[in-house]
């Protein structure tokens, strides 16, 4: 005889809204350290959409703006931690 699995429910859990889509104002931009920070991890990895809470065409030019800015310096590639 099989022991019964009990299945676990998970929380409902509010839909992540694009942060650009619902601020028009706001701009995505390589100079902008500041803002792109927000979407890089710890390591220095940049944050995937179902993290982040970003639209698809939002995380394309997010991801192409962190690049820019790893180019000319004003981020780091990766974070060393020791």
């Amino acid at each position: 005889m099989k022991p019964q699995t009990i299945k676990k429910k998970r929380p409902f859990q509010r839909r992540k809204v694009c942060v650009f889509c619902a601020d028009s104002g706001m701009k995505i931009v390589y100079k902008d350290v500041k803002t792109l920070n927000h979407f890089i991890s710890e390591r220095g990895k940049i944050l995937p959409r179902r993290i982040s809470g970003n639209c698809a065409k939002h995380q394309r030019d997010l991801t192409a703006e962190i690049k820019k800015a790893r180019n000319i310096a004003l981020m780091p590639f990766s974070i060393v931690s020791s």
